[in-house]
């Protein structure tokens, strides 16, 4: 049998898309027994400064999550892990720089999710993150690379985007039926043929209260990827 591959997750931010990302893996392996699925050691850093915070402050505020972001990276690396994965979209800004400190693969969630939606002959899609990941243009770069058109939330409802990612999603609770059926309204009226759930918290509102295909899971591509890069194999849904 062919030596596996140990998945590390720089997770914490927050702590419950942690949890949900690791179900995901558990959910999308193709394993009969326990000892068919990943081995994952999981470092959720939840002292990690604000991500948005810290790249929309001043250069040092961002350099103080670089730094613990590093930190983390490197402490999974030497634990052992021989892939890594961050299941938090807003550090990407983080992370080509963070790669080369490395030397294991940082699977890049920015990309494979762009790449996916390449994939699926998608051509003008939503953006739905923090405004830490819409404003520095992570998603809308990648996009243009790969001839889509990425559109950002107007800041009415990028607003709406940010309260149920920091008022409600952080703080334990559920989210907004009604916030997101607002943003959804904006997504087709605006030409989108379909939406980046670009924030993990949003992946964890799509756990609680199911969303249709249109709406595609940077966190669920992660854990795809994840689970082949180690040398599993998918299981089917």
């Amino acid at each position: 049998m062919h030596q596996e591959g140990i998945l590390g997750v720089l997770g914490g931010m927050g702590p419950q898309a942690t949890n949900t990302f690791y179900q995901r893996i558990i959910d999308r392996t193709q394993a009969e027994s326990d000892q068919e699925h990943l081995r994952v050691l999981i470092w959720s850093d939840a002292k990690i400064p604000d991500r948005t915070a810290g790249i929309l402050g001043t250069p040092d505020q961002a350099e103080a999550v670089y730094q613990h972001l590093l930190a983390d990276a490197k402490l999974l690396e030497r634990a052992g892990c021989t892939v890594l994965a961050i299941p938090c979209n807003t550090s990407h800004y983080f992370a080509d720089r963070l790669q080369g400190e490395l030397h294991i693969p940082l699977i890049h969630m920015i990309r494979e999710t762009v790449s996916a939606i390449r994939a699926m002959g998608k051509t003008t899609v939503g953006i739905l993150a923090t405004d830490g990941t819409v404003q520095t243009g992570i998603y809308q770069r990648e996009c243009a690379a790969r001839g889509i058109e990425a559109v950002a939330p107007p800041a009415d409802v990028q607003k709406l985007v940010m309260s149920i990612i920091y008022d409600e999603i952080k703080r334990g609770e559920k989210g907004s039926r009604e916030k997101f059926a607002a943003i959804d309204r904006w997504l087709r009226a605006s030409g989108c043929d379909a939406a980046i759930l670009g924030c993990t918290e949003l992946s964890v509102y799509r756990t609680y209260h199911g969303l249709p295909d249109y709406y595609l899971d940077a966190m669920e591509i992660l854990a795809e990827r994840c689970i082949t890069a180690c040398g599993y194999k998918l299981r089917m849904v």
